[in-house]
Parts: structure tokens; sequence; C-alpha cells
């Protein structure tokens, strides 16, 4: 038996693996940590794939893998980190001291109604797996996709403790903190990664202009952005996308 077969699968075991270790660090609240294993989870996401196509390996198995590494890295992780913010939310009232909130949560327990509000941060791994189930049955997203991708909800998600822990602005964490605001991000997160909206693929056909406008001036934007921004212009750059997108019609079919 050829080794060059298992070599996409062995990637994306590693994406798996990366997953495994964010949930741990995720659940004792070390977030920062967690979102390094998720990126790196990614990175291998986006591999793993790439790989299966140069060594044309592919498999009915690889496909069934993926959804499974990218369900625990992109789909339970933002879960976790969503219901951590969302317990914080209800605790902290001091934005100064909201370090202090990380840890806090872990004494968190279930005493009322209200206390039940941080399990609809459990709502992102439901709909993260509907839509990883819903892609592995449609034969038609092989240029675009059909909803937001989860790792891009993740970045999304794992955006706001990083904006909190390295932008320390006290308006954006008043936001971020702010227990109304968390429901409607995870519900609009949801929707959209089950939503029928169509959304161009970062796969170049060939390297013209004419051809990959869209995807170009995404890019080049993307890294203006995150230049200028840094974690503050993900939330950004995943509205950019949609945007272009929803303009760039005639490009996905």
């Amino acid at each position: 038996m050829s080794l060059k077969r298992h070599i996409p699968n062995i990637v994306t075991l590693l994406n798996l693996f990366c997953g495994c270790i964010a949930v741990i660090f995720a659940v004792y609240g070390n977030f920062l940590v967690a979102a390094f294993f998720v990126f790196l989870g990614i990175f291998f996401d986006f591999f793993d794939g790439l790989l299966a196509r140069k060594l044309n390996v592919q498999s009915p198995l690889g496909i069934q893998l993926d959804s499974l590494a990218d369900l625990v890295t992109s789909g339970v992780v933002p879960g976790i980190i969503m219901y951590k913010l969302l317990a914080m939310s209800i605790r902290t009232t001091d934005f100064l001291t909201i370090n202090e909130g990380w840890s806090s949560v872990e004494k968190w327990s279930f005493g009322s109604i209200e206390s039940f509000i941080p399990l609809i941060g459990l709502f992102i791994p439901l709909a993260s797996a509907y839509r990883l189930a819903k892609f592995n049955l449609d034969e038609d997203q092989q240029t675009y996709f059909k909803g937001l991708p989860v790792p891009a909800n993740t970045l999304l998600i794992l955006s706001l403790p990083l904006i909190m822990a390295y932008q320390n602005n006290d308006y954006i964490n008043a936001l971020i903190i702010n227990t109304w605001f968390l429901i409607a991000l995870t519900l609009i997160s949801c929707y959209l990664l089950n939503s029928n909206i169509k959304l161009f693929a970062l796969k170049f056909k060939d390297w013209s202009f004419k051809n990959n406008a869209v995807r170009y001036v995404f890019l080049v934007l993307t890294i203006v952005l995150l230049i200028v921004s840094r974690f503050t212009a993900i939330p950004i750059i995943i509205a950019l996308y949609i945007t272009l997108s929803l303009l760039d019609k005639k490009n996905i079919n």
C-alpha cells in the first residue's frame, strides 16, 4: 500500500490534533493559546485538500475525515469560546479587569434561568456540524461555497478575545462583552453557516486578473486591513468577503 495516499489524511489528523489541544486550552480559559492551535489547524486544513489534489489521491474517506476534523477545530472550539464569553458577559461589570474574567468563568454554576444563557454559544458547533454534513452531500460546491465556511466563522469568533487582549479599547471591549451582542452574533453566524448565499472560493483556475479580479481585490484589501487594524480587521474582512461575493455573482456558478 502506497504511503502517498495517506499523506493528506495525516495532515487532516494534524488539524484534528490541533483542534483537540485548542479545546483543552479553551476550556481552561486560555483563549490566546487556543487561538494559536486553531490557526495552526486551519493551516493544515487548507493543505490537506491541496495535497490530495496534487498527489491525485482524493478519496471519500479523506472527505469525511476532513469534516470530522473541522467539526472539532472550527466547530467545537468557537462554541466553547462563545460559551465562555457569554458566561463572562453576565458576570463582568468592570471592563478594566476583563482579564480576570477569563479564569472566573471556571466557577460558573447553573443556578438561575440567566445562567443558561451561555449555552446559546453551543449553537455554533450544532450549526457547524449541520453545515459540514450538507457540504459533504452537495456536489455543486466546487468553485464556490454555499454559506459561510466553518473556518471563516471560527476566525470571526476567535477574533473577539484577541481584540480584547491585544487592542484593549474600552469601547470595543464593552461591545464585545455585551450579552445581547454576543447572542446576536451567535445567531447570525449560525444563519450564515447554513444560508444559501453563494460565496467565492479562493481557488485559482489560472492567474489572470480578469478571471480572478474579486479574489485579488479581496486578498489585497485583507492584507491592508490586517496591517492597519490587526485583529479588529477580521470581522471587517468577513463582512467584505460576503459583500464582494454578493457583488460578483457572474463568477460564482
